[in-house]
């Protein structure tokens, strides 16, 4: 497969695994062929398709290669005669999956590397009734297949070393992270750790200590965060600050704060083998900076949560909700509306060096929001009366911001009608009156129950116009109603 681009692959079995493996390899340019007795199969597998397409267009712009065919056949033959790979995915049923891939492996050709996505049956058993088994090993994925990239390879008795070779490149070409099992072992790495804390999750709720809800909050606002940065052995010191830590929380685990408390006996032989192997990682970050790239981290999964309100984003999003109400205050003057400052962070930068367009587009949206709540649009106006949408934008740019600079907008109402709201922002450094970046901007407000155009009402609309009669005293910036100019 070094030589040539994976084309097909011989799918047995379309659940709910097998489906996320079509999708995973039709989105990667794969045709697949799908065998799968079970009625519906065919319809599943394409709804997982269709969630995995809609999933992708928020997980990159990079443009996909061209879609793969997606095809049902009514046999294993046809579906593995031909292909590069063959992917088996049947439920957990060592009788039947002996059964496939030994059919599997009599119809395909004799370069076909076959694999199972099996969760925790040992290869060797898997390899009894196969020809050729040294091309046969376990690639047991996570759910949904096409979203999470681990994928474990682990070989049988017979299963040659260059079988593990092929499929850790065919893998990483589909955008995932092989991770080969040193030995063939029940249920691999990742579900032997799984198993583990599920069991304490039903001890909790079955004697009473917690609810299936406690428990599920446990993780999801601690350590399941954690866990998608670093896994329990990730310290700084290397090999010296593994000894460290061991010595210090090790003997702990012999504490009865589990059920699970069977644990190796931490002595010098085996604290040599940790310190070893994470000298050998070759890492030669400081305590700072793994503690500062563990926080980076951090706020990119929170701010990806916020964004969907959802577990500990929405932690976060009801924090900032209190703050903006304990905090808002506008310097509203006899001039422009002044927004509060705000600091440019080092991930707003563009490659260069200085903040990115979209964040002046950010900037001035969130002002206008601000100057929305400054005329009484709050939640309750929006869902009985409605809200402002942005119909254009014109930017001006100016000059540059860089990490560490303080920002403010100022706001000027340009005019306020029935249904349309006309503002104009200038972007400045905090203390400096020469601009960086200016908005014009025209909104239109909509009603909540028609989703049409429709007059402000209330409160709002008093408010907006005694604004807009201030701000008509003001100078009209010059640039309102510019466009791009040519010679």
């Amino acid at each position: 497969m070094s030589e040539r681009r994976l084309r097909t692959v011989g799918l047995l079995g379309g659940g709910l695994i097998g489906g996320g493996w079509a999708a995973r390899f039709i989105l990667n340019g794969v045709d697949v062929r799908l065998h799968d007795p079970a009625p519906g199969a065919l319809e599943r597998a394409q709804q997982q398709l269709e969630n995995a397409r809609r999933a992708y267009r928020r997980l990159t712009r990079v443009a996909l290669p061209p879609e793969g065919r997606l095809s049902a056949v009514d046999s294993i033959a046809k579906a593995v005669r031909g292909a590069d790979l063959v992917q088996e995915s049947a439920p957990e049923r060592l009788d039947l999956k002996q059964q496939l891939l030994g059919a599997a492996s009599r119809a395909a050709a004799p370069e076909t590397l076959i694999c199972s996505s099996t969760s925790g049956l040992r290869p060797s058993l898997l390899q009894v009734e196969m020809d050729r088994p040294e091309r046969f090993l376990v690639a047991h994925p996570f759910n949904p297949v096409y979203m999470l990239p681990l994928v474990e390879l682990c070989g049988g008795e017979r299963t040659a070393p260059e079988a593990l070779e092929r499929a850790a490149e065919i893998y990483r070409g589909l955008g995932m992270h092989p991770l080969v099992v040193r030995k063939e072992v029940d249920g691999f790495i990742a579900n032997r750790l799984q198993e583990a804390m599920w069991r304490e999750a039903l001890w909790l709720v079955h004697d009473d200590l917690a609810t299936v809800q406690e428990v599920d909050d446990a993780i999801r606002y601690s350590f399941g965060l954690r866990r998608a940065i670093m896994g329990p052995f990730r310290m700084p010191g290397g090999g010296g600050g593994m000894r460290r830590f061991m010595q210090q929380w090790g003997p702990m685990l012999k504490w009865p704060w589990s059920k699970l408390t069977k644990v190796p006996e931490l002595t010098d032989a085996f604290l040599d083998k940790l310190a070893k192997q994470a000298d050998d990682r070759g890492e030669k970050l400081s305590g700072l900076e793994i503690e500062q790239k563990r926080d980076d981290c951090y706020v990119a999964l929170l701010q990806g949560l916020r964004s969907q309100g959802y577990g500990a984003g929405e932690t976060v999003a009801l924090w900032e909700q209190g703050l903006r109400e304990a905090n808002f205050q506008i310097d509203d003057g006899c001039g422009p509306l002044r927004m509060p400052p705000a600091q440019m962070p080092s991930d707003w930068l563009d490659s260069n060096g200085h903040v990115n367009e979209s964040r002046y587009l950010q900037l001035f949206s969130e002002a206008t929001g601000t100057l929305e709540r400054y005329v009484g649009v709050d939640s309750e106006y929006r869902s009985k009366c409605g809200a402002f949408y942005t119909v254009e934008t014109h930017l001006f740019h100016l000059g540059e911001l860089r990490a560490g600079d303080r920002a403010q907008v100022l706001t000027q109402v340009l005019g306020a009608q029935d249904k349309r709201l006309h503002v104009f922002h200038v972007l400045t450094r905090e203390a400096d009156d020469k601009p960086v970046a200016m908005s014009e901007q025209m909104l239109i407000h909509v009603d909540a129950s028609s989703r049409r155009s429709a007059p402000v009402r209330g409160r709002v609309r008093e408010r907006l116009l005694e604004l807009a009669e201030r701000h008509a005293k003001l100078p009209r910036p010059e640039r309102v109603g510019a466009s791009i100019r040519q010679r």
